[in-house]
């Protein structure tokens, strides 16, 4: 990637996780979600450590996690479980 793409990226991170009408929290927990529907690992992982960094509980990772497994089936338990492992290791 490039510098010029590397920091357009960074620009729209923090622009789509700046609280509006929800908190920093739940989006963390949305982008959470989608990293684990999206089966991205790296996505998990900062996403977990963000969303303890914001605040969220456990049982709100658990819940999370739960609503993906729903959503996403088998493949969810799997990166559902890498999602508490990373919020504990945070």
């Amino acid at each position: 990637m490039t510098p010029t793409t590397a920091a357009a990226f960074k620009s729209l991170h923090a622009a789509g996780l700046a609280p509006a009408a929800l908190d920093l929290k739940t989006k963390e927990l949305i982008a959470l979600a989608c990293g684990i529907s999206r089966l991205c690992e790296g996505c998990i992982v900062h996403h977990a450590k963000a969303a303890k960094t914001a605040g969220a509980s456990l049982a709100e990772i658990q819940d999370t996690v739960d609503v993906c497994v729903l959503m996403g089936g088998g493949p969810a338990t799997v990166y559902g479980r890498k999602a508490v492992e990373a919020f504990s290791a945070a």
